[in-house]
């Protein structure tokens, strides 16, 4: 495969690409050694996630993470023990995620940070002429889904979208399955994930605690003051930052069913729930049940149960596939097949245990994925996660909010995924970005 980097370094090309606005300055395309050998690594985003993707990107062979990104000096130095207990040199620290940009020696940019940094970030890598893994959800709403794909064809960037179970051994066994006809006719994915997530009770305005950049943290959120109840995990429950419980967690489960189903855009979708467990400043749903219905008479259905652990099937997160013939129940671990009469006909366990329901979710799947992605760099393998099929599954979440808020159900063009006749989801379509931070293909 000709890299575009030996592409760029043949014709002689040299481009001004995409900005954010006047704070950025313009990306150059620019020309490297080629990743058919050895790889370069910058991570970004080091609390958490990102650090079960440290593990994972040096399980990829002959790769050196040199680079890595994080606001908070306290995840960056963590970062570097961590580096160092694996026996791996000292990586160059960035604060400015930009200066990345400039580095001409960095072939890969993993990107763990806060979702409202996800899109904008892939972008500037893939026009920067880097590939990318990018943590899921891969927006923070659908207009941005939409211009990464764009930002993806523009350049010829390999994007991996982090839902790692599409390269699990045992899931792509089960689907191989449902294609062949082992539960016959597929027509309905029910998913689910169940936590026991305490109250972030009520935030007031503070000072901003000395490791922390708290401007670059924001990035392209319109500013707001830091309050001591968003830093580092609870962003994830407002809409200034955040996507709520069904991207965060649910987007792993809608996409495994929707695979397993073989759909893409629904043309209705319904929700229903609400902030039911505490009061407190989480502004999405700690209770929710999403469905999703497409034209050629398949459903999928979501349940979110933030506060409440209690599983199904003894499994915090998961989904079951029904058919004429059968069931399917599957999760990042296994899969078993029930014939109709509820009889096992089928086992599979994954070659290694993946996490659950915590909050880093690491194990063998990220390796696996991981490996795709400089397969795909290094050889032409496809990968299995590319972020134009990743962005369908991120967009599916979105709808279940944008029906939430938009008084329980919608309906969506079958082609693209739009929302049909709805003034009021418009604003749930893009967001407000601060000055000179606006995504431009």
């Amino acid at each position: 495969m000709k890299t575009r980097r030996k592409f760029i370094k043949e014709t002689g090309l040299v481009s001004s690409v995409i900005t954010l606005g006047s704070k950025l300055s313009p990306l150059i395309l620019h020309a490297s050694r080629s990743p058919n050998d050895h790889l370069t690594f910058a991570v970004a985003g080091l609390n958490g996630r990102g650090m079960a993707l440290i593990q994972s990107v040096l399980e990829v062979p002959n790769v050196n993470i040199t680079h890595l990104c994080d606001v908070d000096s306290r995840a960056t130095d963590k970062a570097q023990i961590l580096l160092q207990d694996l026996d791996q040199p000292k990586a160059k620290v960035e604060v400015d995620y930009r200066k990345l940009m400039e580095d001409n020696s960095i072939d890969v940019v993993v990107i763990a940070t806060p979702d409202h940094w996800h899109a904008p970030m892939a972008m500037m890598a893939a026009a920067a002429g880097k590939h990318v893994y990018v943590e899921k959800p891969c927006c923070h709403n659908p207009r941005e889904g939409e211009l990464l794909v764009a930002t993806k064809k523009k350049y010829n960037a390999l994007i991996q979208m982090g839902n790692q179970q599409r390269s699990g051994l045992a899931t792509r066994e089960a689907i191989a399955d449902i294609r062949s006809g082992i539960i016959g006719k597929v027509y309905m994915g029910k998913a689910w994930y169940a936590n026991t997530r305490g109250s972030i009770g009520r935030g007031k305005e503070a000072k901003v605690p000395e490791w922390l950049n708290w401007e670059l943290w924001q990035g392209p959120a319109p500013r707001v003051p830091y309050r001591d109840n968003i830093v580092h995990y609870n962003w994830h429950w407002f809409w200034h930052w955040g996507t709520g419980e069904i991207n965060n967690n649910g987007t792993h489960e809608i996409d495994i069913c929707r695979w397993a189903l073989d759909v893409k855009y629904p043309v209705n979708v319904t929700s229903s729930g609400g902030r039911y467990h505490f009061e407190d400043d989480w502004e999405f749903y700690d209770t929710q049940v999403a469905n999703f219905e497409f034209e050629d008479g398949k459903l999928i259905t979501w349940e979110g149960k933030s506060c409440n652990g209690h599983p199904y099937f003894e499994r915090g997160r998961g989904v079951t596939i029904h058919g004429t013939r059968g069931t399917i129940l599957m999760d990042r671990n296994a899969y078993h097949v029930f014939d109709q009469d509820g009889e096992s006909i089928k086992y599979v366990k994954e070659g290694s245990y993946s996490s659950t329901t915590d909050t880093v979710g690491a194990g063998g799947l990220d390796g696996l994925h991981m490996n795709n992605l400089a397969n795909a760099i290094r050889r032409g393998e496809s990968l299995n996660a590319d972020i134009e099929e990743g962005y369908i599954s991120n967009l599916l979440p979105h709808l279940g909010n944008i029906a939430q808020e938009c008084g329980g159900s919608i309906q969506t063009d079958p082609a693209n995924g739009h929302v049909l006749n709805n003034a009021k989801a418009a604003k749930y379509w893009s967001r407000e970005y601060e000055k000179g931070w606006e995504p431009v293909v």
